[in-house]
């Protein structure tokens, strides 16, 4: 079994709702390719370091997938290919955390932990 976490950017136009129509189409994308979603964490509205395709802000949203076949090149794909998505980023990981992302966390609670 195979472990990933997949982030990826939704322009900042889109609506919330639409946001989650099209991680919800993601989920099911994935659970076609025989992938399961454990996690699915959506960070909201954030300011881009730089402006991407003319967009300051966007909609961050963090999927962690177990995955047993290894076509992650078909889920790159359809983010590339997909008109609102700006940016996505996918890495294999050892394992998955339960926990709430680095995304999530407030930026004091990162330096008490130690991290």
């Amino acid at each position: 079994m195979n472990f990933y976490e997949a982030v990826f950017i939704v322009r900042q136009v889109a609506s919330t709702s639409h946001v989650e129509t099209i991680t919800q189409e993601v989920v099911n994308f994935i659970n076609s390719l025989g992938g399961e979603v454990t996690k699915t964490e959506f960070c909201g509205l954030k300011q881009l370091a730089y402006p991407i395709k003319k967009n300051n802000k966007g909609y961050y949203v963090l999927l962690n997938i177990a995955n047993k076949n290894n076509n992650i090149s078909e889920l790159e794909r359809k983010f590339r290919l997909h008109e609102d998505i700006i940016r996505s980023l996918i890495v294999r990981v050892d394992e998955l955390e339960n926990s709430p992302s680095a995304l999530l966390r407030r930026p004091n609670e990162s330096r008490e932990k130690g991290e």
